[in-house]
């Protein structure tokens, strides 16, 4: 936690955070009955309460830049969203075609993200596009499973370049 911070300002940081995890909960269970949001109001708790300062590591940034950030970060998402059903498209391919096509290998990749949300975002980022998985981080280095050289290729640092404009400083 930072120390710096008034006690006033942690607050509203903390409930600023518990209330994105809540709408998070709402819309990804889809369930408004009283025993659901109960539970989501239990569990975003106990995440906040143990987490909250994971979330957003340079707290003096104004809530201007954090809308900024949001908007950016939705942005990326709709980007990422894309690029799985490109990639699903490429495994149908691959399914499909009955020959030796594709080639697994391990790529080694090196980024320049700095903070662990980053790298974070990178990694699952990376997970989540089928054909690819982060299988090992050391400092700056991934080593990712991908499963052709299509796969493989698409691994040219658009996705790094795009998680660091999110948490541009």
């Amino acid at each position: 936690m930072d120390d710096s911070m008034p006690t006033k300002g942690l607050i509203a940081y903390r409930i600023l955070v518990f209330l994105l995890l809540m709408i998070t909960w709402v819309i990804f269970s889809g369930l408004m009955d009283g025993f659901h949001l109960t539970l989501g109001l239990i569990s975003c708790f106990i995440v906040t309460w143990m987490s909250s300062d994971l979330i957003f590591q340079n707290r003096r940034l104004s809530m201007l830049v954090r809308m900024k950030q949001i908007v950016s970060l939705i942005l990326y998402l709709g980007w990422l969203f894309w690029q799985v059903v490109l990639s699903n498209v490429h495994l149908l391919k691959l399914a499909f075609s009955g020959s030796k096509a594709h080639e697994p290998q391990i790529v080694k990749y090196e980024s320049k993200l700095e903070t662990d949300f980053e790298k974070f975002m990178l990694a699952n980022s990376i997970t989540l596009t089928p054909g690819t998985v982060t299988v090992k981080i050391i400092g700056q280095t991934y080593y990712i499973h991908a499963i052709s050289d299509v796969a493989a290729s698409g691994l040219d640092g658009e996705m790094e370049r795009r998680i660091a404009k999110i948490f541009a400083r």
